[in-house]
């Protein structure tokens, strides 16, 4: 059995035992496959299992710093930094950083084979932590957005193929991220009518998978220090491969 600095070495990346699989590592960077059901970092003052408790519990020597999060439900790509000034060096330029943020879903009901942008204001409500979409009037400015609170939000969406599962129509799409709001694909799959499959927060009807059928999927971006275009890509989870 090969060793982990084996595996870095060939570019194979490393799986724990616990599901979480380390895809790259260098002297500044870690990137990891998260799976869905594990918190990216815990925001309470419990000690919930995290990825990044279970990172900075392997890694000793050092600390591990977050650069973005997915949500608990939601597998794939994340970057951890291994200091704080790489931390805000990605931090600080994320948009300009990132290249591409790509996500495979499934969602309810069907999608004719098409693709297009989907852009809306967002809205945070503060107690119920659920994101709202509010449409564009035609002469409204991204940068200036009607309330103080609302931020402009674009995803670009592609069908990739329909399935059939349980006696119901699915839409497994593609979508690719301008901006990176938060629940962004969940909200703007609600807001078109067709939510991501196990999302019951925002109004799905079926939960075929047993879990958010939401996957992040290809990450790209400039390393900051090298200046390198970094690619990463994570498989589609057998678990959301079951038709």
């Amino acid at each position: 059995m090969q060793t982990k600095e084996q595996d870095m070495r060939n570019g194979k990346g490393y799986r724990r035992n616990d599901g979480l699989e380390i895809v790259f590592e260098d002297d500044w960077l870690i990137v990891v496959n998260k799976p869905s059901g594990l918190l990216t970092m815990s925001t309470e003052k419990r000690k919930d299992i995290t990825a990044y408790s279970m990172l900075q519990d392997y890694f000793t020597e050092g600390r591990i710093f977050i650069v973005h999060r997915l949500d608990r439900d939601t597998s794939g790509l994340i970057v951890f930094a291994k200091d704080e000034e790489t931390k805000r060096a990605l931090q600080d330029n994320w948009d300009e950083a990132v290249q591409e943020r790509r996500y495979f879903a499934i969602l309810e009901g069907r999608i004719e084979d098409e693709e297009g942008w989907i852009e809306t204001w967002t809205y945070e409500h503060p107690k119920s932590l659920k994101v709202h979409c509010y449409a564009l009037r035609e002469n409204d400015d991204r940068n200036k957005p009607p309330r103080k609170d609302w931020k402009f939000t674009s995803s670009h969406c592609r069908t990739l193929k329909h399935v059939q599962k349980d006696g119901n129509e699915y839409t497994c799409v593609e979508f690719n991220l301008e901006t990176g709001r938060k629940n962004q694909i969940r909200t703007h799959s609600q807001w078109i009518g067709h939510p991501v499959a196990g999302d019951r927060k925002y109004d799905a009807q079926t939960n075929p998978f047993g879990r958010l059928a939401l996957h992040a999927q290809g990450l790209s971006f400039i390393h900051p220090w090298t200046g390198k275009l970094m690619k990463f890509t994570a498989g589609i989870p057998k678990s959301l491969s079951r038709f």
